[in-house]
């Protein structure tokens, strides 16, 4: 019985610790759609933004690149997730998409495979940032909707589709973020 009891006690925290897992863990596949995952990004301060091409808040892509380009020699990364779940603002294919995002704005940050951050069909990726479990539960709003993550892969802090990339509010938690190590 003690053995039953230590079998289900370890298998208890197996299940809990792999279904909790990490950001870092969770398949995603980049804009030219290649599997991938996060990982080549710990350690790192991320935002996370869903975007869109044909959004009134798109012209935050320059934005987005100017605290990329900023930042980044000090860790930061900013990660592009497409979606076309907020009034088809993003209904383009993957190449159109990176297309624009480089003629237009000349984003260098990478992006990814485009999306859906809420419903039935949402990416796990969004489960683990919006999600009941997570420290900022909630649907994703609209487009441009951002999540400050530390280096320790948690979240620090999201922002509304409203907050741009170089305001006070966001710029100061960056900065905070990547001083603490």
């Amino acid at each position: 019985m003690k053995i039953f009891s230590l079998f289900a006690v370890l298998l208890g925290g197996f299940l809990s610790t792999t279904k909790a897992g990490s950001l870092y863990d969770i398949p995603v596949k980049d804009i030219d759609g290649k599997a991938t995952t996060l990982d080549a990004y710990r350690g790192k301060v991320l935002l996370i933004v869903n975007v869109a091409s044909a959004c009134g808040f798109t012209k935050q892509y320059a934005g987005l690149e100017t605290i990329f380009e900023k930042y980044q020699s000090q860790g930061f990364v900013v990660l592009g997730f497409p979606c076309n779940q907020f009034g088809g603002q993003e209904a383009g294919s993957n190449e159109a998409i990176k297309t624009f995002c480089s003629t237009k704005f000349h984003v260098q940050f990478p992006l990814f495979d485009k999306i859906e951050v809420n419903g039935d069909n949402r990416h796990p990726l969004y489960t683990a940032l919006a999600g009941t479990d997570s420290a900022f539960p909630g649907e994703i709003t609209w487009n441009f909707n951002k999540f400050l993550i530390g280096r320790d892969g948690k979240i620090i802090k999201r922002f509304d589709s409203k907050v741009a990339p170089e305001s006070p509010e966001l710029i100061n938690a960056l900065e905070a973020a990547l001083a603490a190590k």
